[in-house]
């Protein structure tokens, strides 16, 4: 097993880069030292390549896992939280996330959950053949491996002063991407550790799924202006590299998502279509599975964005939602 890539940054935080899937192939895990402990920020996907990975930077950087003081989750998605478990039963250190993040695993990923067949429900009436959501629920299982054993969780207050190695953070609440995603903001050093709440380059997805966020898109476009509120002068992203012109960034994705709104009103403007129709027209047909099913949540939050603007209705037409633009 290679050692992941890892760079030192000023005041003791360490990007580590954990292999994940494509088209990503990493996410950012940070350690952050202090004086006589370590944190970490979102350990990865569980696999045994990456558990050994982890035990290659311990060691090479001569931290003693005794000395784990915390394991802090952005939020749930299996590329953040997957390792949270088995990285806990090393240390014994006490893994947080916010209530809602916690709610959202569960909903995800706690015993007896639906939230397969909840998705193959909701693509199916807006439109997604048979062929394609037959795939789902051994696509969705492929992730439980990802994230077992599932930690024992303590919480974090959102906005209540949190301390990561001897400093203090201000943890932001935001939803959009994940309900409950958690960014944490060090004052006097002006970082922002964002998770996938604001990425440099690419845009985080927005997803509407069953049982969660009704409005995803509106809750991430209020989250954008709340975070770029803040003075930020280098921010540590869940993927890709750290960056600066953070506030910037956060008006990038918003005139995004404005585009991507006018773009896929102009769709349904032209013909009503169905979600599906709509996510096809948008987004290159050549997708796998796990990128159809980001696509395709994706669409469905910006058309249900549309609507909650008055810009757009939809109704049921043999049991198949269709989407239409106000003139």
């Amino acid at each position: 097993m290679e050692l992941p890539e890892i760079t030192m940054f000023e005041h003791g935080i360490i990007q580590v880069k954990i292999a994940m899937s494509y088209p990503l192939r990493w996410v950012n895990s940070y350690i952050i030292v202090g004086d006589h402990t370590w944190s970490v920020i979102d350990p990865g996907p569980r696999s045994e390549e990456n558990e050994a990975a982890w035990q290659k930077v311990w060691g090479t950087l001569e931290l003693d896992v005794a000395q784990l003081e915390s394991i802090i989750l952005t939020h749930h998605h299996p590329d953040h939280y997957g390792l949270a478990g088995w990285l806990q039963a090393q240390s014994d250190a006490p893994v947080y996330m916010s209530a809602r993040s916690l709610a959202e695993a569960r909903l995800s990923w706690g015993e007896g959950n639906t939230a397969a067949y909840d998705l193959i429900d909701f693509y199916t009436v807006n439109g997604m053949p048979n062929e394609i959501t037959d795939q789902l629920p051994e696509h969705l299982q492929s992730f439980v491996a990802q994230v077992l054993p599932q930690p024992q969780v303590s919480i974090i207050t959102p906005e209540q002063p949190f301390k990561i190695s001897g400093h203090w953070w201000i943890p932001i609440q935001t939803s959009g991407h994940a309900a409950g995603h958690l960014s944490f903001y060090q004052a006097d050093w002006k970082l922002m550790i964002c998770g996938d709440a604001v990425l440099p380059q690419i845009s985080p997805n927005i997803s509407l799924i069953p049982n969660s966020d009704p409005e995803p898109l509106q809750s991430y476009l209020d989250g954008l202006r709340i975070l770029g509120e803040y003075e930020v002068e280098w921010a540590y992203p869940g993927h890709r590299r750290p960056f600066t012109g953070f506030r910037e960034r956060t008006v990038k994705l918003l005139d995004h998502h404005e585009q991507r709104l006018d773009a896929m009103a102009e769709r349904i403007r032209i013909q009503p279509l169905n979600g599906y129709d709509v996510c096809m027209s948008i987004f290159n047909s050549k997708l796998t599975l796990h990128q159809l099913r980001f696509a395709m949540s994706e669409t469905l939050a910006h058309l249900e964005e549309l609507i909650r603007r008055d810009r757009a209705h939809k109704y049921q037409q043999d049991g198949i939602w269709i989407y239409t633009a106000h003139e």
